[in-house]
């Protein structure tokens, strides 16, 4: 199984983890033309190579027409959000990030890169807020896979959503400043195509460090994460430290929580390429997102088969039975019609269930069925890797069970909640199907 895991020992960004992907790939410097040749407008990728703590990396810089979102500002020549509370609007520079200083001065030397920006804003006059409308705009345009193009939108619909949340506002209210949008649809667009071509069977990342202290933003200081990161961070384990500054940033979460199937510690893997992706920022720690691509071990668990033969029962009592072992916790309940002795038809009862529930299966099939024995088989059984998230639709909330691994990646909708809606609209299931498909 091709296992992708992600160090965020000194959290996760854009354009780090662009370049920790980045450096996983056999040849580097052809992705990053392909990049440039994605048409995303202005928008010119560079590699270089960066050292942290004596190790080699590669930094990943995006321009903007010619001009790298900023560092207008010679005093600073960091990035961060400024989190307009009357504007609502996500400011971008977060996204080269761990470039927060907080020695003396900083408040001071960070107002007046606010004004530097408003006046280089002014100046060159095609630095605009967009919505989300415009982004779906510039993402169709771009020359890419169709299943890019959803990942690219969904990541940037998770960020909206936090900063609809941040500010109080309904999304479509959510502008974000022309700039940081372009600087941003760049980093999103190029991990989501660097995880086509990479293609792992599953993602795991590392507790996310966050950072810890406060921030200076436009409208008074924010603690670390920032409200949106904190919203984006839910469900996702994290911890803060001793490193100043704002680590993970908007992106970064959104980009993990998007494309991560589950958090913890590396697992059993044989690494076949390692990637370190670097911040502009120097700590006393390296300041790297670190990419680890190898062969990890084959998903596996093992359950136990509880059978037994019955041809004294009807099929309602049979189902009856059924229904309650599945109550109970049964994996699977599932009959097999056999032949017995003296040629009665009859059935042969199967309930998959793992260890802890054994002794409940086994007292419920002798409960509810007129069977005398029942048979132990352990079994072990290779398994995708499962989920379920709920997806937000015109029809309410919908579960989708998501399962990956052995090269397969596959998507449903949980018959439940696709019945609730047939119901609903007087239409059939295969109608409902459809509806969603075409949203």
């Amino acid at each position: 199984m091709k296992t992708l895991y992600l160090d965020c020992g000194m959290g996760a960004a854009g354009d780090m983890l662009t370049a920790a992907l980045l450096e996983l790939l056999p040849d580097p410097d052809r992705f990053v033309g392909k990049l440039n040749a994605l048409g995303i407008p202005g928008v010119e990728f560079r590699r270089e190579k960066a050292v942290k703590c004596g190790i080699t990396g590669t930094r990943m810089t995006v321009l903007v027409h010619g001009e790298e979102e900023g560092v207008e500002d010679p005093l600073h020549g960091h990035e961060h959000t400024h989190e307009h509370e009357h504007e609502h609007e996500h400011e971008h520079e977060r996204e080269h990030e761990h470039e927060h200083e907080h020695e003396h001065g900083h408040e001071h030397e960070h107002e007046h890169e606010h004004e530097h920006e408003h006046e280089h804003t002014h100046e060159h006059g095609h630095h605009h807020h967009s919505g989300m409308h415009e982004i779906e705009h510039i993402v169709s345009d771009l020359k890419l896979p169709e299943k890019v193009k959803k990942d690219v939108l969904a990541v940037y619909e998770r960020i909206a959503e936090a900063e609809s949340h941040a500010h109080g506002v309904p999304v479509s209210e959510i502008h974000f400043h022309e700039v940081g949008t372009t600087d941003a649809v760049a980093d999103i667009t190029a991990v989501c195509l660097l995880m086509k071509e990479l293609a792992p069977d599953e993602v795991i990342s590392s507790p996310v460090h966050v950072g810890s202290g406060q921030v200076k933003c436009a409208h008074g200081i924010l603690p670390v994460p920032a409200p949106a990161t904190s919203f984006l961070l839910q469900g996702i384990p994290t911890y803060g430290g001793g490193v100043k500054g704002e680590l993970c940033t908007p992106t970064g979460a959104a980009l993990l929580k998007h494309f991560v199937t589950r958090f913890g510690d590396m697992p059993m893997m044989k690494t076949q390429a390692i990637g370190y992706g670097m911040g502009k920022k120097d700590f006393e720690a390296a300041n790297c997102v670190r990419a680890m691509l190898g062969e990890g071990e084959d998903k596996t668990d093992t359950v136990f088969e509880l059978s037994c033969n019955v041809d004294d029962m009807t099929a309602e009592e049979i189902g009856f039975a059924m229904d309650r072992l599945f109550e109970g916790g049964a994996n699977e309940v599932f009959t097999i019609p056999i032949g017995m002795k003296k040629s009665r038809p009859g059935n042969l009862l199967r309930v998959m269930c793992r260890e802890p529930d054994r002794e409940k299966m086994l007292h419920l099939i002798f409960k509810y069925t007129s069977t005398l024995g029942v048979r132990q088989t352990p079994t072990r059984r290779y398994i995708l890797d499962r989920r379920i998230e709920t997806v937000e639709t015109p029809y309410g909330k919908i579960r989708r069970k998501l399962s990956s691994g052995y090269g397969v990646s596959r998507a449903k909708y949980e018959y439940d909640d696709l019945a609730k809606i047939a119901q609903e609209q007087g239409i059939r299931l295969e109608e409902v199907k459809k509806l969603l498909e075409d949203l």
